[in-house]
Order: C-alpha cells, then structure tokens, then sequence
C-alpha cells in the first residue's frame, strides 16, 4: 500500500490515539495528507503549538454528531480512521443519551459520510469493554462494531469498506489507571477496586502500530484482535508505588473483574494469524480476494485477560511506565 498518495482523516484527532498516530504516520509514511478532525479548538491549537504543524496537516473544527460537516471534512479523503468517542465509563453511566450521541449515533454519520464521500477504508477503534458489556460504553461500543461491519452491505457496490480493532487498556491514555496512581502515590495511599483484578495492556505505539497494519491489510468486515499481555491491576499499583499502602474499595457498578477480547461464541467465527485474531465478517456481499487465511481456533477458545498466556512481571510492567514517570514529574501527563 502506497501511503504518500492517501489522503488521511482521523476523528479525535487530537486525543492520545490520534496524536500518536499522527506522529508515526508523518515520519514513516509521508501520506499526501492528515486531517484532524475533532470539536475542541483548544485542543487542535495545542496540538499545533507542540510540533503537528507540518504543511501536509489540516485541522478541521467539526462534531461526528454533524453529519454534514463530516461529509464536508471528508470530501477527497481515501482513508478515514475513526477514534471519536466518549470512553469515561462513569460520564457515560451519568450522561447515557450523550453516549449514544457520540459513539452510536456519531459512528452511524461517520460510515454514511464515507460512503457519501467515496471514502476507500475506515476502520473504526473499538475495545474490550465491548465483548459482553457490563456498563453503558461497552454497550454503546458494541452497537457500533455491528454497524461498522454491516455497513459493508451497504457499501457492497462501491468501493469503500468498513473495519474494526478491537483492544484493550491503553497504557497512560486519557483515562487510564497510570496517571491516577502516579498522583496518587503522592499520598502514599493508592485506591484498588479488587485485588484479584486483570486487564489487557498495550502501549499507545503498539496500537497505532497495530492500526496501521490492520489498514494494510483489511478487505472490509473484519474484527482485528492484538495479542497482547496482561497484568494485574494490583502488581500495576506495586510497580508504580511499591512502598504505598493499597486500599481495596470495591468494585464499581459495570466493571468487570476480567476483560474479553474474544469471546467464545465470536471465536467460533475467528482465526489466528500472527500477532493477531481476526473475526470474520457473518456474510460476505462485497468481493475480497483474501479467505482469511489463517488458523482455526479450538472449541471452546476464548480470549480473556485472566486465561492469556502472556503476563507482564514487575520489570515488565516498569518498562511500559517508565516514559509516563518522565512525563508526570514534567507535569505534562495528561489524565
């Protein structure tokens, strides 16, 4: 795939995914063209002001909620990368209409302006929240994975096609754990909801990285999967303040203990194939050169992050930390 002739639009782009995104794509591939698309004015100005101000990038002011200014922002686009979302599972809990804006009804004009627009791939971020939701964000998420793969059919005689990837915590994201243990090792006090906790984890390069391969090579219909580590929560807590006292407070209403990526039931419809899962679409009405080659999974396969076979030890954990310890005494981690 030759990327210095594609034109690149990428929603929340000013959040941790889209910057990072950015910033790999700009020194790696050259594409003809970057648009960042996102509602905060403050926020792109800040973006610009820290070095994203080359002459191949465009800020657009615009909400996925507004449909037409998407199909505008889209016009001549090839490549739509989709991280828009309202992802603070107690703001979604407390605001549900407002998340079903966003990433239900948003998700919907984002497929409908590409389509409207010629738009040639986009592949829309997803989570593990969103395999067996048990709150109102994975919920939300897993309506959008159904309308991102069945906009395919949609889609079936021209020549865009819709992708998901699905993956888990992203390491000192907005919204991650990391930042809020950082400051609250301060006290000396950090606040665990269950000892017996786990969670996927990935650093934001290995996602972007991993977004960038599944563009590659998506044929339109799939859910992409990384295989990657887990960890306890409570070992995350000790490697970031092994000296502070862990408070167990319970857990919260629609948090799980363990996290999905693949669940049984969808694995009967998956295959693995490197580094990777890969769902394949329930029917087909688009051509595709690709069958899905890859291996079988066994009965009864799931992926979950307490049966993973990769663990992250201690050392492993303070390795995937140590760049947000740097940003934190700067005072520049974001939360």
């Amino acid at each position: 795939m030759d990327w210095k002739n594609q034109i690149v639009l990428v929603t929340g782009g000013t959040g941790s995914f889209g910057k990072k995104f950015t910033e790999i794509l700009l020194k790696e591939k050259q594409p003809k063209k970057i648009i960042i698309f996102s509602r905060d004015e403050l926020k792109q100005h800040e973006m610009q002001v820290a070095g994203y101000n080359q002459p191949n990038l465009r800020y657009f002011i615009g909400d996925i909620r507004d449909r037409e200014r998407l199909v505008r922002a889209m016009h001549g686009v090839d490549i739509v990368v989709h991280a828009a979302a309202l992802k603070q599972v107690p703001a979604c809990e407390y605001n549900p209409m407002e998340a079903v804006k966003t990433n239900i009804i948003g998700t919907s004009n984002v497929l409908e302006a590409a389509l409207d627009a010629g738009v040639k791939k986009v592949l829309a971020l997803s989570t593990d929240k969103a395999v067996s939701p048990a709150n109102l964000y994975g919920g939300t998420k897993l309506v959008a994975e159904k309308l991102v793969i069945q906009s395919n059919n949609y889609a079936a005689g021209s020549s865009t096609r819709y992708a998901c990837v699905r993956y888990g915590n992203v390491v000192g994201s907005r919204g991650s754990v990391v930042p809020l243990f950082l400051k609250q090792r301060q006290s000396g006090k950090i606040t665990i909801t269950d000892e017996r906790m786990t969670r996927f984890w990935l650093s934001l390069e290995q996602g972007v990285r991993f977004v960038i391969n599944c563009i590659e090579q998506m044929e339109g219909g799939e859910v992409f999967i990384p295989k990657i580590p887990s960890t306890k929560v409570i070992d995350l807590a000790r490697a970031i303040a092994p000296e502070a006292q862990i408070n167990i407070i319970g857990i919260r209403p629609g948090e799980k203990l363990h996290e999905d990526l693949l669940s049984e039931d969808e694995a009967r419809n998956a295959v693995e194939r490197g580094g990777m899962y890969v769902i394949k679409p329930p029917e087909t009405l688009w051509n595709r050169s690709q069958q899905y080659e890859g291996q079988p999974l066994p009965e009864a396969f799931s992926y979950t992050s307490d049966n993973n076979t990769e663990w992250l030890d201690l050392e492993g954990i303070k390795k995937y930390i140590a760049p947000f310890e740097e940003l934190f005494k700067q005072g520049k981690l974001e939360g």
